[in-house]
Order: structure tokens, then sequence, then C-alpha cells
């Protein structure tokens, strides 16, 4: 198969892909009940009607807080497998065990540097 017969079939199968999608939204429009009504259009969550405008400001310490929760999760993350190759790891390997101590170590001194600076910055300060 040449290099442009390649490229056919893939706008071949785009077209067809295209025409299926455009019969199955026109399908759907033909066959869907149409009760239009001014209630639908307002914002409803959680069973509370809301108040005041969609846009507020908010404080940026919940996504600072957030953010601090994603780190030290991923971090747990990265401890559960290295504590299962590290079980695995003998003198023979490349990798000592020792040197992925001391690596897991690091890691976990620079998270623990940052959660001292958010700490110090009193960003885990929750008023």
């Amino acid at each position: 198969m040449s290099f442009y017969e390649q490229y056919g079939t893939l706008a071949i199968l785009v077209v067809v892909c295209s025409g299926l999608y455009a019969v199955i939204m026109l399908v759907s429009r033909l066959m869907r009940p149409s009760m239009p009504h001014p209630g639908k259009l307002t914002t409803y969550e959680c069973g509370v009607d809301a108040v005041g405008t969609g846009w507020s400001q908010m404080n940026i310490r919940y996504y600072v807080f957030a953010f601090l929760f994603v780190i030290f999760d991923v971090e747990s993350v990265f401890l559960f497998p290295w504590a299962v190759i590290l079980g695995g790891l003998g003198d023979d390997s490349v990798i000592t065990p020792i040197f992925a101590l001391i690596e897991m170590f690091v890691f976990i001194g620079i998270l623990a540097v940052g959660l001292v600076y958010a700490w110090r910055k009193k960003v885990l300060v929750w008023e």
C-alpha cells in the first residue's frame, strides 16, 4: 500500500464517520420530544436555586490548598511502587537498595521543603 493510498483510506474513514455522525444527530433531532420551558434555562445545582451571578471571585487559598493536596497525593502514588521495587532489589542489580533508599529520601526531602515553605507562608491556615 502506497503513501497516498493510506491517506485515501483515512479520508474515506473521515467522510464515513462524519456522515454517520450527521445522520445520528438528524435522527436524534427528529425523534426527541420538544417541550421548551423557561425553567429549563435556569441554573440549578444540588437542589438549590442559584443566588447572584455565576461569576464570582474565589480565594486563591482554595487553589493552593488543592494544589498541595495533589502534590502530596502524587507523592504517595510514587511511594507504593517504590516500596515494592525496593524489596526486589539485590546486591547483584544495577541499582543498589541503598541508592534507591537515598533517592527516595531526596524526593521526600524536596517535598518536605515545599511543605515547610507553604507552612511558613501560612498557606495551610484555613480561616
